[in-house]
């Protein structure tokens, strides 16, 4: 049975891989650590707690605070991130039903991660196969996440492959939530909660 304590931080890293692909889309700059962090998800299948999938309670820590703010009693709502969330997780349900898709996307990933032994984790050429991935599978569901920014951010290709990679931790994310049997009313009916969750598990770190 999984906790409220599992789905906040899988809830987490949904919002933390939304709020990076709206900062690259509107700066151009990302924290490398939370993007490390979310990228490590999409290579941690078989993780023995929620926690470990992000290398740690850390790794989600942005997330943490981005519920806390976003869900919680003095919000500061950013209205574009909340929207790629709920869109992450209804591609995410979409997915579910896909079984083609789902191994198209395991292979991706398994291929891309015969390739960490040589380059590093955030290397472009890892991001630009993993957001490969994403433009091949989840890119083809509809209704597609068009995220918003500079045009000038949106222009340069490591950044559109930066903002993929990152979307596709975002379904990894939402994924491990729907197996925390989180749903997408608990988003938004639960919100108080969850916001109290989050401000306990900050509270640890």
């Amino acid at each position: 049975m999984k906790s409220d304590r599992d789905r906040c931080i899988a809830l987490a890293g949904v919002f933390q891989a939304a709020n990076m692909a709206a900062q690259i889309a509107e700066q151009g700059i990302v924290d490398t650590q939370s993007m490390e962090a979310s990228i490590h998800s999409l290579f941690k299948i078989d993780a023995d707690s929620v926690d470990n999938v992000y290398g740690g309670l850390q790794g989600v820590e942005s997330g943490l605070r981005l519920i806390q703010q976003q869900l919680g009693e003095k919000r500061t709502d950013n209205v574009l991130v909340t929207q790629y969330v709920i869109a992450l997780l209804h591609l995410e349900r979409k997915l579910s039903k896909n079984r083609p898709m789902q191994q198209q996307i395991q292979e991706g990933i398994r291929s891309a991660e015969g390739r960490i032994t040589h380059f590093h984790l955030l290397h472009t050429n890892i991001i630009a196969q993993l957001a490969d991935i994403y433009a091949h599978t989840i890119s083809t569901l509809k209704p597609r996440i068009m995220v918003k920014g500079e045009p000038l951010h949106l222009q340069n290709p490591d950044n559109v492959n930066r903002i993929r990679a990152l979307l596709l931790a975002g379904i990894r994310s939402a994924m491990l939530w729907r197996q925390c049997d989180g749903g997408r009313w608990q988003v938004i009916l639960g919100r108080k909660k969850m916001a109290e969750q989050a401000r306990r598990l900050l509270h640890i770190l």
